[in-house]
């Protein structure tokens, strides 16, 4: 296996800067158009100088023809790299007709084109969720995608010499009939799919779906951690040197959901995140999002943002910038 534990004491954190989210009816929660000097102004600020960060942006791979718009997001992701910014990139496995091969090929040009600025490349997003169309498990195939996916990525790495990007999947929390869901990965792709996997993120949203006390949360969160690592990862042969990324996280506002309380779910998750960081081997946590998609916008996945569609900052921007200079490498 070429991926070690993670040797930072600190966490890589990033965040997603766009102003399109998708929902749980397979469409997508839009509102004004992005500001891209604005968006630059932010995650400077977040960055606290000139230390690493992570910016995140989805590009999606679908059929010949098919003319959705959900393709980049944000566009153009890589005019927010720099200034010790790199790239979280997703490569997103939305062919309605299960084409592998041509993701594959979709990916190694993703690698030769952004390798460079890139520090992660993350192969599908939520392939275990079926049933939305935004999300890759909606699709054929998504598995061979997956384990094919990482082990293009980690090729075509290797034959450009970037030798900096690592290369992942992410899963939610695992239960029910997909609890076995990364152990049929790893028995599909055996030995080089183990040896291609640099990290595996984990998108998960305590207290939005579920409702969790307050006082429970940070059991919530740092049980779930220990439990993923665990019981969905260590037992189906992922070994514990390979790093858990946070890859989505975050609390909307809205009624009834004060921003007062989203700083303080912000602050709450992340120190429960760092409280297990190095028994569970937690080596980054990506923020889910810099702004609301629309923050008149009637449902939760409107209002995920750090700031309001406007820009205007929430308390939970402070909080986070806060967090980042403390905690951050």
């Amino acid at each position: 296996m070429t991926s070690t534990a993670d040797t930072s004491d600190r966490l890589l954190f990033g965040v997603y800067p766009g102003g399109i989210t998708g929902d749980d009816a397979g469409g997508l929660a839009t509102g004004p158009a992005d500001d891209p000097e604005r968006i630059l102004e932010a995650l400077r600020s977040l960055q606290s100088g000139d230390r690493p960060f992570l910016v995140r942006g989805y590009l999606g791979f679908t059929d010949p023809g098919d003319d959705r718009a959900h393709v980049q997001a944000p566009e153009r992701v890589e005019r927010y790299a720099g200034e010790g910014r790199a790239l979280d990139l997703v490569a997103q496995f939305q062919s309605r007709s299960g084409d592998v091969a041509g993701f594959t090929a979709f990916v190694r040009d993703l690698v030769r084109r952004h390798g460079h600025r890139a520090a992660t490349l993350q192969v599908t997003e939520e392939p275990n969720v079926e049933g939305n169309p935004t999300l890759d498990g909606y699709y054929p195939n998504v598995r061979r995608a997956v384990v094919e996916g990482v082990l293009a990525a980690k090729d075509e790495a290797r034959r450009q010499g970037f030798g900096h990007l690592k290369v992942g999947f992410n899963t939610t929390p695992l239960f029910g009939p997909s609890a076995g869901f990364v152990a049929a990965l790893v028995e599909a792709g055996g030995r080089p799919f183990l040896d291609a996997l640099d990290y595996v993120g984990l998108d998960f949203f305590p207290d939005v779906f579920m409702p969790v006390s307050p006082d429970g949360l940070h059991d919530a969160v740092t049980g779930l951690l220990a439990l993923h690592r665990a019981e969905r990862l260590t037992s189906a042969g992922i070994d514990p040197a390979v790093p858990l990324y946070i890859t989505e996280n975050g609390w909307p506002t809205g009624p009834e959901r004060t921003a007062e309380r989203q700083a303080w779910v912000v602050e709450t998750i992340v120190r429960s995140v760092e409280a297990c960081r190095t028994t569970v081997n937690v080596g980054g946590y990506v923020h889910f999002a810099l702004r609301d998609a629309d923050s008149s916008g009637p449902s939760l996945f409107h209002r995920f943002g750090l700031l309001a569609d406007d820009y205007t900052p929430k308390p939970a921007f402070a909080t986070y910038r806060k967090l980042v200079a403390e905690l951050g490498r």
